[in-house]
């Protein structure tokens, strides 16, 4: 979806897609062996032309959407959480109906000109059609506004490919998780906003051999209890779920983050239960401060200490999990 959502077109409002519509309608002028031949082969051009452009643009506009049966279930989520997968299905399906209904409007009347026998009868028919078709379109305008606003949403939103491997990076504000994320990837993680983060989500990808892993830290979501988040916040960390294959904790033994080590392990607990089923990897960083005694590995996201005893076991535990579900990490 991250490269069909970046295709969807301008959305236009109901009175710009009639603007449009009618504008071009407005320039044809046809030739005839009389008036009355005239002036019907003009107004079949102009409604047909007119029909032609709304139904083609409501129909391309639901074309360019993608497809949700072809969408992950973590696409799905994310959806859900800041639109509404209802509320979107229901106003794509408003867009559909009404390209249908013009262009079923748009034969009728090509129907009824073609029987016309004068000039003026000709001109009503036309007339009519406009205004037929225009209160057509006007009753989806709030849908037109719906589906913009939504291709707007859908187009802010970072690329995560939910098919590579991927590491979720949870933890308290400044224990390191963003140096982390810097520090194993290869190249420097791209940050981009997400509608319920309060800061941009940072991901990253690293290659081993030829295979390609994903990094993400998540600062305004994962750091705090979930028992403590709102509605649309816990929606879209339950959507993790669709999309973390490992989560690796930071830990901050030194406090230097300003999270006491027993609000820090009561988050970490808080995440074990609402993200049962994910491994999670339990890692002290800034050893390069200070080391406590516990089974948990050291390391220094600042001076790399650990780091690759960490990258292994990382790549270990994905592709074990991966395996798990059937899921070969991706080969480039």
């Amino acid at each position: 979806m991250a490269n069909s959502r970046k295709k969807i077109p301008t959305i236009l409002c109901s009175k710009e897609l009639l603007d449009k519509a009618f504008k071009k309608a407005s320039k044809i002028q046809k030739k005839g062996f009389d008036n009355v031949d005239k002036n019907k082969k003009t107004a079949i051009s102009k409604i047909s032309v007119a029909g032609d452009i709304i139904s083609s643009n409501l129909a391309k506009y639901v074309k360019a959407f993608p497809s949700f049966s072809k969408t992950s279930q973590f696409e799905m989520e994310l959806i859900d959480v800041i639109l509404g997968i209802d509320k979107l299905k229901k106003s794509l399906g408003a867009l559909n109906w009404c390209s249908a209904k013009a262009l079923e409007l748009e034969k009728v009347y090509l129907g009824k000109v073609k029987k016309a026998q004068n000039s003026e009868e000709i001109s009503r028919l036309r007339r009519e059609f406009y205004g037929r078709l225009s209160s057509l379109v006007d009753q989806i305008d709030q849908d037109l506004k719906f589906v913009a606003f939504a291709r707007d949403k859908l187009k802010e939103l970072p690329e995560i490919d939910p098919t590579v491997p991927t590491v979720v990076i949870a933890g308290f504000p400044n224990v390191g998780k963003s140096q982390l994320v810097e520090r194993i990837s290869t190249a420097r993680p791209k940050i981009a906003p997400y509608p319920f983060t309060t800061q941009g989500i940072g991901i990253g990808h690293f290659v081993v051999g030829r295979k390609r892993y994903q990094v993400v830290d998540t600062p305004g979501l994962l750091d705090r209890k979930l028992e403590e988040r709102n509605k649309i916040e816990l929606q879209a960390i339950l959507a993790l779920k669709h999309l973390a294959d490992v989560i690796v904790f930071l830990i901050d033994p030194s406090e230097t983050s300003g999270y006491s080590m027993k609000d820090q392990l009561a988050l970490l607990e808080s995440i074990k239960t609402n993200l049962a089923g994910i491994p999670i990897i339990e890692i002290e960083n800034k050893s390069d401060i200070v080391k406590i005694e516990s089974p948990r590995m050291k390391i220094s996201a600042l001076t790399g200490d650990g780091i690759d005893d960490l990258l292994g076991l990382i790549i270990e535990m994905l592709d074990r999990t991966r395996k798990a579900n059937n899921s070969e990490p991706i080969a480039i």
